[in-house]
């Protein structure tokens, strides 16, 4: 007899909690299922520039926040040194990406990343892109984010 009422407190105990952990479920972010045809790119988005085109996906990357969004470039595409105030994590989804470090657009320091790659890019950090085919990629990170032009040095 011990025992069942012993259980049945544990059970009294136990299940306002889980109500609990579904109502906290319930009240989290909405879920995001999107097909191609349903994501609408735009040719000026906060990280676009013009002939580029942006998708955000989740949050905003001028905000306060994570954020997922992809970037669509057209071959032969080239982005001047730059840097970034936040951290991000980048997959190239098609084509092929070219990107470089440093303060100056040097062709011989740039690395090819296929279709598939993965790479990150740390805050503040110069890097510079070469677009070889048509790409998409998708960048992730923590908001606000922006892109500062670099100045060359003695320039």
């Amino acid at each position: 007899m011990t025992r069942v009422i012993r259980m049945s407190q544990l059970l009294g105990l136990a299940l306002p909690a889980l109500g609990a952990a579904a109502l906290a479920q319930d009240a989290a972010p909405g879920a995001v299922a999107l097909t191609p045809g349903e994501m609408h790119w735009v040719s000026q988005g906060g990280l676009a520039m013009a002939g580029m085109e942006q998708l955000n996906l989740v949050g905003d990357p001028s905000k306060l926040g994570p954020y997922t969004l992809r970037l669509k470039f057209p071959k032969g595409f080239r982005i001047a040194p730059h840097s970034h105030p936040d951290s991000r994590e980048v997959t190239i989804i098609s084509g092929t990406y070219a990107t470089g470090y440093g303060e100056k657009f040097d062709a011989a320091k740039l690395k090819m990343l296929p279709a598939g790659s993965f790479y990150t890019e740390a805050a503040n950090v110069p890097h510079f892109i070469q677009i070889e085919e048509d790409t998409v990629l998708q960048v992730s990170g923590m908001g606000p984010s922006g892109r500062q032009p670099v100045k060359p040095p003695n320039g």
